[in-house]
């Protein structure tokens, strides 16, 4: 039997084949009226497929209708003008020719065969790790097999969106197709991709695609700018310190790998992001072994480049200044020295004296008096590095143990005060260890408070005795107190009034006498009264000698 659609009478014969045959054939054979039909059921097969070859004619006696091809063949059927045959395990491209006898004379039609395979490999290379902003990416992609060549073509994608497409012409086994993208932030983490197309719909077949696995491109873009270092000038031994690294300008700014170093040794850091800015942040303690001038180094790496800033740190050691007392307590009168020493290199100032060189102790001594107690003595010290001079100061107290005082100037000695009345007695002690001052009266021991208020009464007059005392030894002071009764300014008041009272008494009656005594100008004295009575004498009748 013979498979629907490869009857006879429904072939055609290929015009050029028939004429290139044509041409070949004697010239008898050239007047043939019965055509040769050559029918395929799909000239273009899958590789290592199978089909249906039918031959036939309208000639009404055909002799040996014959298949000549080099691919596995098998008859499947014939009968009266025709013959039909499978052809298998075709693998290339190849051509088949029927040929038979009508009249005695040969008929011949052939057709090809098209093998269609699809691409053992389509790959796109691996992409650079990092993609500049701004720089031109190179996409290729390499396939490998694939036919027929003039039906496929190489499609380079983006996502889904196709970046361009090319036929994958020419015979060898691999071909590479290169394509050059100018890469942009926005393709930062974009998926590339590489795909066949082998398209036989104009064979009557349909598109087939091959598609690569897709691969991640990463871009970035950091600037020509170097970070923005800040470190410290000088630090001391043992003292923390924090350094700042800056950039701006950064896509994509989380992706930065930062290293912030000291010398030798890494520092452990703190790296935040703020839009395309990176700022890295670490801490660190500077030791005596790093003692000297060391390099901070901020590296910033994002993909294939990095930018790096340096600053010089010097680390120094700054000992002292130490300020010692040879007596911090001194007796009064003893000799006290005063020392300041420091590390080396380190000059010292004491109380405005220099010493005699950096490293070399100051020192000086003095006589402890009552004026030297609570004495503060400085010292300055400097260290000078790299044109710039560092101070440092220190300072001590000198304690100077003397006996006490009692000062005069603040201790009354003469009190005046009123009975019933609050008052304070201010007497103060100065001297060191501080002494106890305390006041009795002499006469009954009565003790008086010092500095507080107290009600006086009329028994506090008398003598006190004030006395200091302390460790050092005793002073003490003679206060008197003289306490007066409320009343006696009312009792002097109405005495001076009787004063008064008697003068004015005593003065009119000496007027009156000096009155009388003008008129009579005698006065007769009773001799025998025990006092003085004045009496007037009367006046004689003028005689006109002298009255003496």
């Amino acid at each position: 039997m013979v498979p629907s659609g490869l009857l006879p009478g429904v072939c055609g014969t290929s015009p050029i084949a028939l004429l290139l045959i044509c041409c070949l054939l004697p010239p008898g054979a050239r007047g043939q009226q019965f055509p040769l039909r050559l029918e395929v059921q799909s000239p273009v097969v899958p590789a290592g497929g199978s089909l249906l070859v039918n031959c036939s004619t309208d000639c009404p006696n055909p002799k040996l209708i014959a298949l000549e091809t080099s691919l596995s063949k098998e008859p499947v059927g014939s009968g009266l003008g025709w013959a039909g045959f499978q052809l298998s395990s075709v693998t290339s491209d190849s051509q088949v020719l029927c040929s038979s006898f009508c009249n005695g004379d040969q008929m011949i039609s052939s057709s090809n065969i098209t093998v269609y395979r699809f691409p053992e490999r389509v790959e796109l290379l691996p992409l650079p790790r990092w993609q500049p902003v701004g720089e031109n990416l190179t996409l290729r992609c390499q396939v490998a097999g694939g036919a027929p060549r003039d039906s496929l073509f190489v499609v380079l994608l983006r996502g889904e969106e196709e970046l361009s497409r090319h036929p994958a012409s020419g015979e060898p086994a691999e071909v590479e197709v290169t394509v050059p993208v100018l890469a942009g932030r926005d393709d930062h983490l974009a998926n590339f991709s590489c795909r066949t197309d082998l398209d036989l719909r104009p064979r009557g077949l349909r598109l087939f695609q091959n598609i690569s696995a897709p691969r991640q491109l990463r871009t970035f873009a950091l600037p020509m700018t170097t970070p923005h270092l800040v470190v410290p000038r000088f630090l001391e031994v043992g003292t923390t310190w924090s350094v700042n690294c800056t950039l701006d300008g950064l896509f994509p700014a989380s992706e930065v790998q930062v290293q912030l170093a000291l010398g030798n040794q890494t520092l452990n850091s703190t790296v935040e992001s703020h839009g395309n800015t990176i700022t890295a942040t670490a801490t660190a303690t500077a030791s005596v072994e790093q003692e000297g001038t060391q390099e901070i180094v901020c590296n910033m790496t994002l993909g294939s480049d990095s930018r790096e800033a340096r600053e010089n740190l010097t680390i120094y050691s700054f000992q002292g200044p130490i300020l010692n007392l040879s007596e911090p307590s001194a007796p009064e009168g003893t000799a006290v020295i005063v020392t300041c020493l420091a590390g080396p290199r380190v000059q010292v100032t004491l109380e405005g004296l220099p010493a005699a060189a950096p490293g070399q102790p100051a020192q000086f001594q003095l006589n402890a008096t009552e004026r030297d107690d609570r004495r503060i003595f400085f010292c300055n010290a400097s260290l000078e590095m790299d044109g710039k001079v560092l101070h440092r100061n220190s300072s001590v107290q000198l304690r100077v143990l003397y006996g006490p005082k009692i000062d005069q100037a603040k201790c009354p000695q003469r009190l005046t005060w009123k009975d019933k009345t609050l008052n304070v007695l201010q007497c103060q002690a100065r001297g060191n260890p501080d002494p106890q001052l305390h006041c009795f009266q002499e006469s009954s021991g009565l003790e008086v408070p010092i500095g507080i208020p107290f009600l006086v009464r009329l028994n506090y007059s008398g003598t006190y005795s004030c006395k200091a005392a302390s460790s050092r030894g005793t002073h003490t002071m003679i206060v008197v107190m003289n306490v007066r009764d409320r009343n006696s300014r009312a009792v002097t008041i109405v005495l001076g009034v009787l004063v008064v009272l008697g003068l004015v008494t005593i003065v009119a009656a000496l007027l009156f006498v000096f009155s009388v005594q003008k008129r009579s100008d005698i006065y007769h004295v009773n001799q025998a009264s025990t006092w003085l009575p004045l009496t007037s004498k009367q006046p004689e009748v003028a005689t006109g000698e002298d009255p003496s």
